[in-house]
Order: structure tokens, then C-alpha cells, then sequence
């Protein structure tokens, strides 16, 4: 078997966010390049384009995506929201809450995204896959139950988490979150549910502000299943490295999963507009190395990663295809021009300050 398979399908770059092409709406065929403003399809293009140029794709199993059935999205999402989300997309269009806007093909593209996590689990629960990575959009990990957030429609890892809960009959789920910005839609979504354990890195008070806190640690049942470890702004290798030493190795090896689910965002890359974080090409490849040898001791490796955000097109095609890279056991086929520039920078090691924000994700557990 290939190691790792990987999600994909044209259809996904077609999701659009209100752009037009000349005089007419964007959609389907009907493409303007340009700029698309932040949820441009241009990183994802240009990972895929890498990925083929470069012979990596030859090395991976391509899995191709179905759209999740509706009853497939209510185990997350309300009825009532679905249908909204439909409903608006046979109009035209429109905004599914929270900032997240899609035309006529929101729906079915958003429906797509989910169905191909949903089909990477299936993979990755069958053995037909070690790992696989999903290289989806519109991005998951924001949208709450009854409400699009953030450029989310439909959280994605939550419907690979409820889909390996319910079909496959997995008891303990992780979902790792190393999105620049707070996984706030997962958090709620399983905030009193002790089985789906969450663990969000993420830059402090950015994005959703007020919320992400080390205290936040769960409701109800899932109280000690939910972790925040909010990282001061100009955090690197240092910090993100002391994060997974007493946080996530710890924290998973407490919950024991049958199976780790990544959000794999890369707007924490030092050249990203929408983060302030210092990372390069190389952390992402070391997350995916510790995250995996994890994986491979909790859960006989089974791993699926479902890519968020990373708004840097020229940067993000490098840092993800290190973490594909690591997946499936290649070693540097794709050489990253600019970590020449960016390794090594002043401050990239841990500072007392990041230490300290991250005590207190401990702190708040310890008390429990």
C-alpha cells in the first residue's frame, strides 16, 4: 500500500468568497486570477502544482473526495443550518455566519471538503493509507454547530472525528490544532464530550479575540479533555518545540487516542499576513515528525492531517510539502528557498515569556 494518501480535487479551488470574474460572478469554470484577497485559492494551487513538479505525487495515493451526505453534516452542524447553507447557495449565495461568505457552489464545495476528510478516515481506518493528508477548502475548523466562522462552512475535523466515532466505532479521538488562530468551532463543538480530546496552539488573543484560554479546559464530562496553549505573538521553534514537550506529548498520552486528526494551518509561517508567529518549513516538518512518532505509539500511526489556513502563496507550497514529505517518508525533495533567510532568526529559541504562557496551560490542568 502507499503510505499516505492524499485528498484532492479541483472543485475545491472553485469555492469562492464573493470575487467576480470581469462582468460576470465567479464560479465553476469561471475563474479570475488576481488577487483573491485572503482566501485565495492560490496556496493550495501552488502546493498541488509543487507536489506534481516536483515527482512527490508519484509517491502518494490519490483519494478522491464525495460530498458528505446531509445526514453526514447533522451530526455536527443543526439541521436548520445545513438547510440554511443550502438554501442561500441556491440563491446564489450569501454569508453562512460569522464573516464567511460563498456563492452558488458554497455548498457543494463545503459539502465536498467535509466528504473528503470523511473519505481520508475511511482510508486511514482500513489500512489502505498509513496517513493521509487532506488538501481541502474551504478551511473547518471556526464553523460552530448552527454558524459559519471565520471562513468555515462546515468544520471539517469534526465531521472526520464523528464519522470515525460512529461508523468506525473508535472510543478516544485527539485533534490537534496548530492553526495560527484558535480551533474555537472544535473546541465547542466537543467541549463536554470526553471521547474527542482538542489541543489548540495558537497565537494569544488573535483570532477569535476573548476566547482560547488556558483555562478553557472543558464542560460538564469533558472537563480535562480540552487544551489552549495560547503563545505570545513572535513565537518560533523554541516555543512550538517546549509546546509539544510538556503539552502535547503528555496530554496524548493521557488520553490514549485510536486515532490523532491535525489541523494543519500554515499561517504561523514567518512570512504569513495573517499571523505574527516565526516558523519555518522545517517546524512544520518537525510538528508532523513528533506528531506522527505519536501517532505511531498511541494509535499504530494512524494520522490524518486537513489543511486550514496559510495565506502566504509563495510560502505555503514549501511548508506543506514538508509536512507531506515527512508523511510519506521522503526526504527533501522539495528544497525551501527561503529557509536559508528565515532559519536561525534572533529570538526563534524559547523566551521566558513563551515558557511562562505555556506553565499556564499546565497550571490549569494540574488543578483539576
Amino acid at each position: 500500500m502507499n503510505s499516505t494518501a492524499l485528498v484532492w480535487d479541483e472543485r475545491y479551488l472553485w469555492h469562492h468568497v464573493g470575487n467576480g470574474a470581469g462582468v460576470l460572478p465567479e464560479g465553476g469554470e469561471l475563474i479570475e486570477p488576481g488577487d483573491f484577497g485572503e482566501e485565495s485559492p492560490h496556496p493550495r494551487r501552488r502546493l498541488r502544482n509543487l507536489l506534481e513538479v516536483s515527482g512527490l505525487l508519484d509517491q502518494l495515493c490519490l483519494l478522491k473526495p464525495r460530498p458528505a451526505s446531509r445526514d453526514e453534516l447533522t451530526r455536527v452542524h443543526t439541521p436548520s443550518y445545513v438547510d440554511r447553507v443550502a438554501a442561500l447557495a441556491r440563491s446564489g449565495g450569501g454569508d453562512a455566519g460569522g464573516g464567511t461568505p460563498f456563492g452558488a457552489n458554497g455548498y457543494t464545495i463545503a459539502a465536498l471538503a467535509g466528504g473528503g476528510c470523511l473519505a481520508a478516515v475511511d482510508a486511514v481506518l482500513a489500512g489502505t493509507a498509513r496517513n493521509a493528508y487532506a488538501l481541502v477548502k474551504p478551511p473547518g475548523h471556526h464553523a460552530l454547530a448552527d454558524s459559519g466562522n471565520g471562513h468555515c462552512i462546515f468544520n471539517n475535523v469534526a465531521l472526520a472525528a464523528e464519522h470515525a466515532l460512529a461508523v468506525h466505532g473508535l472510543e478516544r479521538m485527539s485533534i490537534l490544532d496548530w492553526d495560527v488562530h484558535w480551533g474555537n468551532g472544535t473546541q465547542e463543538l466537543f467541549f463536554e464530550d470526553p471521547r474527542v480530546q482538542t489541543i489548540s496552539i495558537h497565537q494569544a488573543d488573535w483570532y477569535p479575540r476573548g476566547g482560547g484560554l488556558a483555562g478553557e479546559v472543558g464542560r460538564g464530562p469533558g472537563v480535562g479533555s480540552h487544551l489552549n496553549v495560547e503563545l505570545p505573538p513572535g513565537s518560533g521553534s523554541g516555543a512550538y518545540r517546549a509546546a509539544f514537550e510538556r503539552v502535547v506529548g503528555p496530554a496524548l498520552a493521557q488520553h490514549r487516542p485510536d486515532l490523532v486528526i491535525v489541523s494543519c494551518g500554515y499561517d504561523a509561517s514567518a512570512l504569513d499576513p495573517s499571523g505574527r508567529m516565526m516558523l519555518t518549513s522545517e517546524d512544520f516538518r518537525l510538528m508532523t515528525r513528533w506528531t506522527m512518532a505519536y501517532a505511531e505509539q498511541w494509535c499504530d500511526g494512524r494520522l490524518l492531517m486537513v489543511h486550514e489556513g496559510g495565506y502566504a502563496p509563495a510560502y505555503v507550497p514549501f511548508c506543506g510539502a514538508a509536512v507531506i514529505e515527512e508523511l510519506c517518508g521522503a526526504r527533501e525533495v522539495i528544497a525551501d528557498p527561503f529557509l536559508a533567510r528565515l532559519g536561525g532568526a534572533g529570538y526563534a529559541d524559547l523566551q521566558a515569556h513563551q515558557s511562562e504562557a505555556i506553565e499556564r496551560t499546565l497550571s490549569a490542568h494540574s488543578r483539576l
